[in-house]
């Protein structure tokens, strides 16, 4: 079991700790991504793959506003909390354990839609696994379908290379929660430590590690022209009111 695994699995069940109110942000994302499909031309009959699915925080809302559902991961851990929350909100979405960079050995059919949402891609810790991840994805697709993934602004980043990101406070009923991140970097290269502090009826701690590799928005890009895609275009937050800038490339 590689890192990235090991990190999910164990923040697995405090993953939605990381937000105000993660149901509320379920049908946020939902429609964020909706308008970018419907721009790109698509429907609710688009047949939807969300390749880093984690709790399901994009796929249970897309499920929920009537698309056609198909969530993989590489964490167990995840995907069986993704699945529950799935049924408490009485969506039906096809779960399947899959690793991005290998998803023709999972799927055998191709899909109108792959999203890869919340900084995944990151996770391939050098400029060749990032190329077998955006390959398999773009495999993955239909002719005409489009990909629709975020990172964070790493342009923006790397000159500074911060040591740490500005905290997250969510005020509860019982107290409040907070919620950050140190990096440690070694070149493009970080290690990041998440800390989720719940100061609610009791202190609770909880810290998991995890390893990225800083990609830049021209890199990405030109890995997707390479696999297929015959355009790939950035999206802003200003724009889509998602809070990482968002590619959206056709095959």
């Amino acid at each position: 079991m590689n890192i990235t695994q090991t990190f999910y699995d164990n923040m697995a069940s405090r993953y939605d700790k990381l937000f105000f109110d993660w149901q509320a942000t379920t049908r946020e994302q939902a429609l964020i991504l909706e308008r970018i499909f419907r721009d790109q031309g698509f429907d609710r009959t688009a047949r939807v793959l969300d390749c880093a699915c984690g709790i399901g925080t994009q796929a249970i809302g897309l499920a929920a506003l009537g698309y056609p559902v198909t969530a993989s991961d590489i964490s167990e851990g995840e995907l069986a909390e993704a699945r529950e929350r799935a049924a408490k909100n009485g969506v039906a979405i096809r779960f399947a354990r899959a690793d991005f960079c290998a998803l023709s050995e999972s799927f055998a059919e191709t899909f109108d839609i792959l999203i890869a949402m919340d900084n995944a891609l990151p996770h391939m810790l050098t400029a060749e696994a990032l190329a077998r991840a955006v390959g398999s994805i773009a495999a993955q697709l239909r002719p005409g379908g489009i990909f629709v993934a975020s990172i964070r602004d790493y342009d923006s980043l790397l000159p500074s290379k911060p040591p740490y990101s500005p905290p997250y406070i969510h005020k509860t009923d019982k107290g409040q929660r907070v919620s950050f991140q140190t990096w440690e970097w070694a070149e493009e290269n970080y290690r990041l430590t998440q800390y989720i502090i719940e100061d609610e009826e009791a202190l609770q701690i909880s810290k998991f590690a995890c390893e990225y590799r800083a990609t830049r928005r021209e890199e990405l890009t030109k890995l997707l022209l390479n696999a297929g895609c015959r355009e790939a275009v950035w999206k802003f937050p200003e724009e889509t009111g998602f809070y990482q800038p968002i590619v959206v490339a056709r095959k």
